[in-house]
Order: C-alpha cells, then sequence, then structure tokens
C-alpha cells in the first residue's frame, strides 16, 4: 500500500519501521516483561487475564506491542502478578535502559532538573 504524497511514516508506527526504530516502543517493552512475568508463573493468558480481568485475546495483543494499555489496565496487570504499579514499571524502564544506553549522562540530569507543571 502506498502512503499519500504528504504523509509520511512514524518509526515505529508500522511493523516494517520499528526495525529501523533506534530504541524500542514502551508498549512493546512492557508488553516483553508481562509475558515473561506470566511465564514464570508458568500461566495461560486466559489465567492471567481472569485475574486482572481483561480477556486472554486482549492480554495476548499486549504481550505482543500491538495494544497501548490504559494506565488502569496496566496497574490491574500488574496486580495480577502480585507486584505493584510502581515495581512493574521499574522494571520496564529498567528494560527500556539495558536495551538502549541514555544519550544524557545520568550526572547531567541530576544537574538539571525538569520542572513538571502540576
Amino acid at each position: 500500500m502506498t502512503e499519500h504524497p504528504r504523509l509520511h511514516a512514524i518509526p515505529g508506527g508500522r511493523e516494517e519501521d520499528r526495525r529501523d526504530a533506534r530504541e524500542p516502543l514502551w508498549r512493546e517493552v512492557l508488553g516483553a516483561r508481562l509475558r515473561e512475568l506470566r511465564r514464570l508463573r508458568a500461566e495461560t493468558l486466559a489465567e492471567t487475564g481472569g485475574r486482572a480481568g481483561i480477556s486472554p485475546q486482549y492480554l495476548s495483543e499486549v504481550e505482543r506491542g500491538r495494544k497501548e494499555p490504559s494506565s488502569e489496565m496496566i496497574a490491574a496487570l500488574a496486580g495480577a502478578f502480585g507486584v505493584s504499579l510502581g515495581e512493574l514499571t521499574e522494571l520496564v524502564a529498567d528494560d527500556l535502559r539495558t536495551r538502549r544506553p541514555s544519550a544524557v549522562p545520568r550526572a547531567n540530569l541530576a544537574a538539571n532538573p525538569v520542572l513538571l507543571a502540576a
């Protein structure tokens, strides 16, 4: 399928574009971590999905990085594995860090704090 001449592909937006992406998408790393947690427990999609209150089909899509789950959904999945949302987020953040080193040294991040609007 040909794209419209005024449109361009966003890296990570389509399957063939992801091969060239410099770093993985959050949803892909989250999905891989969720799949790993489920397999470590030797559970089926139906067992984990049942505890989290989601369908096995949706959980499969999340694990494959195809769906971007809401924060409520991520919290439900974390609870289904007996970890907090913060713990799951830390695991995913660690996975992201190991896949691609930060372009900004951590010392610079501490020296230049970022202020967030409330």
